[in-house]
């Protein structure tokens, strides 16, 4: 079956009738799958903000009971929105399978949170006094995501924005427009199970830049949630800040791992395989750059070559596959920027773009080492000593993931310290892809210093409000001042 007519038949099932301007494009073979309308930002903002004066008021724990009936209806569709994923993203079917995954966990996880919005309370300097801190919704939250992950993303945002109190626009990936469609079908079904959401509780705005652009700008929307590259940061961050809203933004990465002389070099060449060849180096936390110690390099790299030449690289529907196409063109072209004719292209399927992951040694960090390329290209680099190795982590722009191999505590801790990755995710003897949704996600740096899923990130959706209440029957001021009438 070609991926147009299973591409039909899965939006059948999800009752998505699909006509419009908005072309979708299968990354498999390039053939169209599906057309879209472009949607309105100005009447999503309206109804959104709408829908906040009365979701505000709902109690956090009923509102958690929406995102305890998506997660059911995520449940229920898992494997056939797994496989609209496979179709529109490219990704292997074992990872759209656990993209969906990762939505029904972060909905478990927002559902047990909705009765966890904790305060505090703070002892007041003044007698018959007590101060409290509360947190309150926020506002419309918008959700701009990326063609790698069309959906985890979204539902990283909307969970935790939908028990905090806020509504919740979608504008997705212009080149994975049916998987939020799919989505979305399932998000009515929960609505109408829980029965009494406002209108415009959550939406979906389908488009190019000028309708992001359009959300990004309207006062209405009290935080933009931005998933992409770091130039869309560039852009989105001040037009946000422009009108005091806030901006979580989630940008590039060029991640590096540490390879210490200590290491389990089996264990660290299938943690490389994984974090620098799936999803065809198209995730942000892509192994981009190997840092390995000069004594191990020679044999780790020549386990590393028979690796990536083992796997198969193919049509992601077909078992065996572990590499499937890169998205389009211009990410065939990006890849060829940077490896010229050492690009080697596979023939998989006719009208997809299907490359070998590359291993490219290089003697410095320069040119498009210090760049973010969306493709599987894994620069090699030798240390000597452990203090160059994490001054090399460091010299990048971004600051998303990072990781370590050593079975030695002294360098594993010193990694995790103050002085070691300046990354927002270090790990030990794993490598830096494929994260938990229990964590906080996201980094420092050109990354953009937004956190989402885990931790306490759910205060990003959230407004603080300190209060301060009197009981007694006298009025004394803070630090002691005194302000009265004299007799």
């Amino acid at each position: 079956m070609s991926p147009a007519e299973e591409t039909a038949k899965l939006l059948r099932q999800f009752g998505v009738a699909g006509m419009g301007d908005l072309v979708s494009y299968s990354p498999i073979d390039g053939a169209e799958i599906g057309r879209l309308a472009v949607g309105n930002a100005a009447e999503a903002a309206e109804r959104a903000a709408r829908a906040f004066l009365e979701w505000r008021t709902v109690p956090a724990p009923r509102r958690g009971e929406l995102v305890r009936l998506l997660g059911e209806e995520l449940r229920a569709a898992r494997e056939p929105l797994a496989r609209l994923v496979t179709l529109e993203s490219g990704k292997i079917v074992q990872e759209g399978l656990g993209e969906v995954q990762e939505m029904i966990d972060i909905c478990d996880f927002a559902v047990g949170l909705s009765r966890q919005l904790y305060g505090l309370t703070i002892a007041s300097e003044r007698p018959d006094h007590r101060m409290i801190e509360q947190w309150h919704p926020l506002g419309p939250v918008l959700v701009i995501s990326a063609f790698n992950f069309p959906v985890a993303v979204w539902a990283w945002n909307a969970a935790l924005a939908l028990v905090c109190g806020d509504p919740v626009i979608w504008k997705p990936s212009e080149k994975t427009p049916l998987c939020a469609e799919a989505v979305m079908a399932l998000v009515r079904r929960a609505l109408d199970r829980l029965g009494d959401a406002p209108d415009g509780l959550v939406q979906l705005v389908q488009g190019g830049r000028d309708i992001g652009e359009a959300l990004v700008d309207d006062p209405r929307i009290a935080l933009v949630s931005a998933t992409g590259s770091t130039a869309m940061g560039r852009s989105v961050g001040p037009r946000v800040a422009g009108r005091f809203g806030r901006a979580l933004l989630e940008l590039g990465g060029n991640n590096a791992m540490i390879v210490a002389p200590s290491a389990d070099l089996e264990l660290a060449s299938r943690a490389i395989l994984f974090s620098a060849a799936g999803t065809a180096g198209q995730r942000c936390t892509t192994l981009r750059r190997l840092i390995v110690h000069e004594s191990i390099g020679d044999e780790l790299v020549s386990r590393l070559r028979a690796l990536f030449a083992q796997a198969k690289v193919g049509d992601p529907r077909e078992p065996g596959t572990l590499i499937g196409p890169l998205i389009d063109e211009a990410a065939l072209d990006a890849m060829r920027g940077v490896l010229g004719d050492e690009i080697e292209q596979v023939d998989a399927v006719a009208g997809g773009f299907y490359v070998r992951p590359a291993i490219v040694e290089v003697d410095e960090q320069a040119g498009s080492v210090l760049k973010e390329t969306f493709a599987p290209i894994l620069h090699v680099l030798r240390y000597r000593d452990f203090e160059e190795a994490i001054a090399l982590n460091n010299a990048v722009p971004q600051g998303l993931s990072s990781s370590i191999f050593t079975t030695d505590l002294r360098e594993s801790e010193r990694f995790l310290s103050a002085g070691g990755s300046d990354c927002g995710i270090a790990n030990v003897n794993i490598g830096p892809s494929g994260a938990e949704i229990g964590g906080a996600f996201g980094g420092e740096k050109e990354t953009g210093g937004g956190r989402e899923s885990g931790s306490d990130s759910w205060r990003a959706y959230m407004r603080r409000q300190t209060n301060t209440i009197n009981y007694g029957s006298d009025l004394p001021l803070a630090q002691g001042i005194r302000f009265d009438i004299a007799p």
